[in-house]
């Protein structure tokens, strides 16, 4: 496969304008780190906004914001706004729990909303069970969090797994047979390296390697040449952002012109912005409708949204900040007039086809999954995702 240089001007226009609405967001986050836990309803999260998953997240906090910022503007919930009170973790597990914590003892949140990461997630689950406290879209596909129903968890995004398999599967039907992965050493990486173990197997196909990474210093000095002497034809690069740009980055200096695909977590314009040159081709898979699929009325809704606030053009991660934001009201809307935390988390439970925009989705007490929507995108010579 032969590289040429991605376009700059359009990738740096349309990251130039939702980087602006990013850090401006990041302004009005300084603020709100310093409120005290003064609300009418108090939403809590704790994600990343510093360190290497930041791009993604920074989009996925324009998205929900679009749609609590609009809510409140209408007047709220019952008359009631919407405070979400964010602590950054740097994407620090230790760090993510203690901000739990802080949220649910201190800032007294009726909900948890929308953090980032699988290991983070994990380190959040006792206090959810100690305060009967609900989390609403953890931002990680984990099928930890799916299977068995964890009681306080309610998913919005498809499960890592079937991104992984079906990420194999499209790789086969292309005529690849010789797919590596190199995976991030954590429950992360272990959860979407059983998907793919998946997509192998229903390909009749062995991995040409299968690679574990360090999750904040991948040794790419060892991986790169290990990936080259396995004469991988593609590779799954499961990370985060950072990582996979870096690495990608260092296989296409090597020489390799493998096919690199990645999951959903990277399905950000941040992400593109940090491949750089080494952007075009890789493929990202997905779980929500493409930004630019305008029959669903999720995207519309979202578009015009943004639009108001001088946001032209919206990203997978946008978008799942902004289905997020719509699961998490409905169920406040369900709670009301007293946003209790066991109100909450029934609401939640109570939930049936429940429409996010061209999406349904239903909860009950043995089915916590939300959505199912999977899909692939590939980054075009303009930096854009194409379906």
């Amino acid at each position: 496969m032969k590289l040429s240089r991605p376009r700059a001007p359009a990738l740096a226009s349309a990251s130039a304008r939702l980087g602006a609405l990013c850090g401006a967001l990041c302004l009005a986050l300084a603020g709100t780190l310093a409120l005290p836990a003064h609300a009418d309803i108090v939403v809590g999260q704790t994600i990343g906004v510093t360190g290497p998953a930041a791009a993604t997240v920074k989009e996925a906090l324009v998205g929900a914001r679009l749609w609590i910022d609009h809510v409140n503007a209408q007047g709220g919930i019952k008359g009631e706004k919407i405070q979400l009170i964010t602590l950054d973790d740097e994407f620090d597990v230790q760090k993510a729990a203690a901000n739990a914590k802080v949220l649910i003892e201190q800032k007294k949140a009726a909900v948890l909303f929308m953090n980032r990461g699988t290991p983070h997630t994990e380190a959040i689950l006792p206090l959810l069970q100690q305060h009967g406290i609900a989390l609403v879209a953890p931002s990680t596909g984990a099928m930890l969090l799916h299977t068995p129903v964890q009681r306080y968890v309610f998913n919005v995004r498809a499960p890592y797994q079937r991104e992984a398999e079906k990420a194999i599967e499209h790789l086969h039907t292309m005529g690849t047979t010789r797919i590596a992965v190199v995976h991030v050493d954590d429950s992360f990486g272990r959860d979407a390296l059983e998907g793919a173990n998946k997509g192998f197997a229903k390909a009749k196909l062995q991995p040409a390697a299968v690679l574990k990474a360090d999750r904040e210093k991948p040794a790419y000095a060892t991986l790169v040449p290990a990936l080259m002497k396995a004469e991988a034809q593609a590779v799954m690069w499961i990370g985060s952002s950072v990582v996979v740009a870096e690495g990608v980055k260092a296989l296409r200096a090597a020489g390799s012109s493998a096919q690199v695909i990645t999951l959903s977590n990277n399905a950000s314009a941040g992400f593109i912005k940090q491949l750089g040159e080494s952007s075009r081709g890789v493929i990202v898979t997905q779980v929500f409708p493409g930004e630019r699929a305008v029959k669903y009325p999720l995207v519309q809704e979202a578009l015009k949204l943004g639009k108001a606030k001088g946001l032209e053009e919206l990203s997978p991660a946008v978008l799942e900040g902004f289905a997020a934001a719509k699961v998490l009201t409905e169920a406040l809307r369900q709670a009301a007039p007293n946003f209790t935390r066991d109100k909450i988390a029934a609401a939640l439970e109570g939930l049936r086809k429940v429409d996010v925009g061209g999406l349904e989705l239903s909860y009950s007490p043995t089915d916590h999954s939300g959505l199912d929507f999977a899909d692939l995108s590939i980054i075009s010579v303009d930096g854009r995702f194409v379906r």
